[in-house]
């Protein structure tokens, strides 16, 4: 039996200064061109959680679906829309966890903290035969976001999909023609085991197809284009484990937004999505008519294209219905997280010197080669047995009563805080290792100092949710800064599912 190893997830709980409400608006739609998919809920809807056999790379297995699809449904909403999403556990596969939750990954969730959807942080999980409306709005954001399971290895099964957030008065709308369904690009691992037993990915699938090697040549997913038109395509890191190195033959990409903040457009070749992450890039159609290769090559060893592994297709209109016979181009302009600016707001908050928030924390990450368990500071987290916000609304037990000591962080509201995460040889990214994933909820941060630097900005530092930690080669300290102003308990944790069973 293989070990699983657990990533620490430390507590953010941030002292609450109002009680919670939800405030709802309803924005006008706006859609420049529409696609047909049937997958698509609105921002009112019930998302059907159940077991159903898929094979989206020709193996069939046992899977844990919204919706019975994987990915599951597209959930379309606008800024200052109020979503009401009622999730239906119809799960009964025992060879896999029958309980769920879901979390609404990027939403910052003001005043509806209880609606976050991590299990044994902000909700129990829902039993089988049971519901649970999650109610919550986004006054503020729009952007591209994602939902998925986040209950112990679930997502892994299966139980991942696509969020978008449109702005009606996107101020970044004249650089693309259509942004719609079609549009939508989710990068994921996939597993022919239930996810409780440890296992390298299967396949790498696009939009729910791909390929695995020796298997059968399954069909591939399609984006179809038209000579002339700009598109905005939303790239989502849905992934369990690896991250994906994004490329588009022939055609360069532009980089519009970051884990729904928009920046000031780069041009790359390339794309470096990690689990979590999303990126907005716009792509010119302005190619001869032909079919190019889109290819997401994953960070395991030993990944090849061959036979239209981890790929898709990228079909202009009158091109034929085949494989594409197209090559990489050249990196010329390789993606760099260090140029993402905002395109508004830019700017850390606080001294901008490090240290000097209000709250300096280094996180170190390590690993106890014994149990197998990844901790930050030496301690692993460990599911309470009430979920912490019921813990702080009840008043009875305060919640590092029933965690190990260490695994929360109290903190005051609206103050700087700095998080400092250096790589090291012991930890997820340490010199044998990979770069990993930390995800922060309820808030987006400035990544002050990013992997693959050694100096720190404060004037204009990409804003995200979701940052590589890198790589103890490098002497990475990747350090963001935020301000505590949304109260409640919020998990902050790796991404890799495997080192996280909550």
């Amino acid at each position: 039996m293989t070990l699983m190893r657990i990533f620490a997830g430390l507590i953010i709980a941030i002292t609450f200064a109002n009680s919670f409400q939800v405030v709802a608006t309803v924005g006008p739609r706006n859609r420049r061109e529409t696609a047909k998919r049937e997958n698509v809920l609105g921002h009112v809807a019930d998302l059907d959680i159940v077991n159903d056999i898929v094979s989206p790379d020709g193996f069939p297995r046992s899977g844990v679906l919204a919706g019975g699809t994987f990915p599951g449904p597209l959930i379309q909403a606008n800024k200052g829309d109020e979503l009401r999403i009622n999730v239906i556990n119809q799960l009964y596969d025992t060879s896999m966890n029958t309980t769920t939750s879901i979390h609404w990954h990027g939403i910052l969730q003001h005043h509806s903290n209880w609606a976050d959807g991590a299990a044994f942080v902000t909700q129990c999980p829902i039993p089988p035969n049971a519901s649970f409306l999650y109610q919550f709005s986004v006054p503020d954001q729009a952007g591209t976001f994602w939902y998925h399971s986040h209950l112990s290895t679930q997502s892994c099964d299966g139980l991942r999909g696509p969020l978008v957030v449109y702005d009606p008065h996107d101020p970044l709308d004249h650089m693309y023609d259509v942004d719609n369904e079609s549009t939508v690009i989710v990068l994921s691992d996939w597993y022919h085991i239930p996810s409780p037993q440890r296992s390298n990915p299967d396949s790498t699938l696009i939009n729910g197809l791909g390929r695995y090697s020796g298997g059968p040549m399954s069909p591939l997913a399609v984006v179809n284009v038209e000579y002339g038109k700009r598109y905005r395509f939303r790239v989502i890191g849905a992934s369990c484990d690896p991250w994906f190195n994004f490329t588009i033959d022939g055609h360069r990409m532009t980089i519009i937004e970051v884990d729904g903040t928009e920046v000031k457009p780069v041009d790359v070749d390339s794309l470096a999505v990690f689990a979590g992450q999303r990126y907005s890039v716009v792509v010119n159609a302005d190619q001869p008519v032909d079919n190019y290769w889109i290819r997401a090559l994953s960070s395991f060893q030993n990944q090849t294209f061959d036979g239209g592994q981890n790929s898709a297709i990228l079909r202009y209109r009158g091109a034929p219905d085949e494989d594409p016979t197209t090559k990489p181009r050249p990196y010329v302009l390789p993606f760099d997280e260090g140029f993402l600016q905002p395109l508004f707001g830019a700017g850390a908050p606080g001294i901008p010197e490090p240290g000097k928030a209000d709250v300096n924390i280094n996180l170190v990450p390590s690993l106890n080669t014994t149990s197998g368990q990844w901790a930050l500071n030496n301690i692993s987290f460990v599911a309470p047995p009430l979920p912490i916000l019921l813990q702080i609304l009840s008043r009875h037990q305060h919640p590092s009563q029933l965690l190990p000591s260490g695994s929360i962080y109290e903190l005051p509201s609206n103050k700087v805080i700095e998080i400092s995460i250096p790589a090291t040889d012991l930890s997820p990214g340490g010199a044998s290792g990979k770069a990993h994933p930390l995800h922060l909820h309820g808030h987006a941060f400035d990544v002050i100092r990013v992997s693959g630097s050694s100096s720190y900005n404060f004037v204009n530092p990409v804003r995200r949710d979701t940052v590589s930690i890198g790589t103890q080669a490098n002497n990475d300290n990747v350090t963001i800064r935020f301000v505590t102003d949304n109260p409640g308990p919020w998990f902050f944790h790796c991404h890799v599912d495997w080192h996280l069973r909550a």
